[in-house]
């Protein structure tokens, strides 16, 4: 893998679990597929029933405990962190030497960790579960000034 092969930064949001669901009256989109689809509230109702837990609603003490623990591990990812917002969070990632999904996937375990931990459901004696976010998220390539200021800016102020 060479440094070429990276983009100059990484856009990544993910949600916290249950908060946007298939059919949501925002729009969403099908698995695989990048076109919004129109509200859908059958397909949003069919989602919401098929929840093994209830929607994630992070409290302030946990939105501090993600931000933490993202702006962390970018500094131990020689990362940059413009901001961190947890519903959804949003997160870019400068000269990041990881592949995207895998970036994603690291934060979403570390952050899902440290807010069990917080609660007491890992820890000696335990070793319970909880599901913290969405299944997937999304990640944006940025490869030019123009689109790092555009996301940069959106990040900043238009959330």
């Amino acid at each position: 893998m060479y440094a070429d092969e990276f983009p100059l930064a990484y856009h990544i949001t993910w949600r916290t679990y249950g908060t946007w669901l298939p059919g949501d009256a925002r729009g969403w989109l099908k698995k695989g597929d990048s076109v919004v689809q129109s509200p859908d509230p059958d397909r949003e109702a069919a989602a919401r029933n098929a929840m093994i837990e209830a929607a994630v609603i992070l409290e302030q003490n946990q939105r501090n405990l993600v931000d933490e623990t993202i702006v962390k591990h970018c500094e131990i990812r020689n990362g940059y962190c413009t901001r961190v917002t947890s519903a959804p969070i949003t997160f870019m990632s400068l000269s990041a030497l990881r592949y995207r999904d895998e970036i994603r996937t690291q934060f979403k375990t570390w952050c899902s960790r440290r807010l069990s931990e917080a609660i007491g459901l890992i820890g000696p004696g335990r070793n319970g579960q909880r599901r913290w976010f969405s299944e997937k998220g999304d990640v944006r390539w940025i490869d030019a000034q123009e689109y790092l200021e555009s996301a940069i800016r959106y990040v900043n102020e238009l959330q």
